[in-house]
C-alpha cells in the first residue's frame, strides 16, 4: 500500500511539474509572440513535452492561457480565491480606511507585476477571438466582485465621499486599479511600479475618502 501511495506521488508530482513548465513556456510565448501566433507545437517544444501531453492536461490553446493567466494572478498553483489570499483578508480587515486602500494598491501591484503582460494579451486579442472574449469578460467580472467586497468593507468603517455608494466605490477603484491603467503608466510611460503604486493609492485616497 506504502509503494503504491509512494508511485502515485511520484507520478502527481511529475504530472504538476509539467504542468508547471507547459504554462511557464505558453506565458512567455504567449506575451512575447502573442497569443494567434502561438501554436500548442511551439509551446509543446518550449516547454519540452509533446503536443499530446497539453492536448491532455489542457484541452485546449485557451485553457492553457488561463492556466497561465490564473498562476500569474495567484503567484502560485494553490486554489485560492483573491478573496481569501492574506493580503486581500488583511485589507478587508485593517480598521484604518487609509490602511485598507493602501493594501489594496500593494495588491493589486503586485498580481500586475506578475500578470500584467498576459492580461494585456488577453485584453488585445478579444474583440477578434470569441474564446478570449469570454475569457476577458470573466477576469472582469471577479475583479469588480473583489471591489465590491473592498468597497463594502470602506463604507463601513467611514463614510464615503459624497455620500458615494459602495457600488460606486468599486467601480472606481476597478477603473484606478485596472491592467489597463498599470500597463498604460509603467510599460507605456515608464513610470516604476512605486509611483503607480504610490499615484493609485493617493488616487483612491482622493476619490473614495
Amino acid at each position: 500500500m506504502g509503494e503504491r501511495s509512494q508511485r502515485t506521488d511520484g507520478r502527481t508530482a511529475r504530472a504538476q511539474a509539467t504542468r508547471a513548465r507547459v504554462v511557464a513556456a505558453a506565458a512567455g510565448l504567449f506575451t512575447g509572440t502573442g497569443y494567434t501566433l502561438t501554436s500548442i507545437g511551439a509551446i509543446a517544444a518550449a516547454a519540452g513535452v509533446s503536443e499530446q501531453t497539453i492536448y491532455y492536461s489542457f484541452g485546449t490553446k485557451k485553457a492553457v492561457l488561463a492556466a497561465a493567466l490564473d498562476r500569474a494572478v495567484a503567484g502560485d498553483d494553490q486554489p485560492i480565491p483573491t478573496l481569501e489570499r492574506p493580503w486581500a483578508r488583511e485589507a478587508v480587515a485593517d480598521p484604518d480606511p487609509r490602511g485598507q486602500l493602501r493594501r489594496q494598491a500593494a495588491g493589486a501591484g503586485d498580481i500586475y507585476l506578475r500578470a500584467a503582460p498576459l492580461l494585456d494579451v488577453v485584453r488585445s486579442a478579444a474583440p477578434t477571438d470569441p474564446d478570449l472574449s469570454e475569457l476577458w469578460a470573466a477576469n472582469l467580472r471577479q475583479r469588480l466582485a473583489v471591489q465590491q467586497v473592498f468597497a463594502r468593507a470602506l463604507a463601513g468603517k467611514t463614510p464615503l465621499r459624497d455620500g458615494m455608494k459602495p457600488e460606486i466605490a468599486a467601480d472606481i477603484a476597478l477603473t484606478i486599479l485596472s491592467p489597463e491603467t498599470y500597463t498604460l503608466l509603467v510599460t507605456e510611460r515608464r513610470w516604476t511600479h512605486a509611483a503607480w503604486q504610490a499615484w493609485a493609492e493617493t488616487a483612491l485616497t482622493r476619490m473614495l475618502l
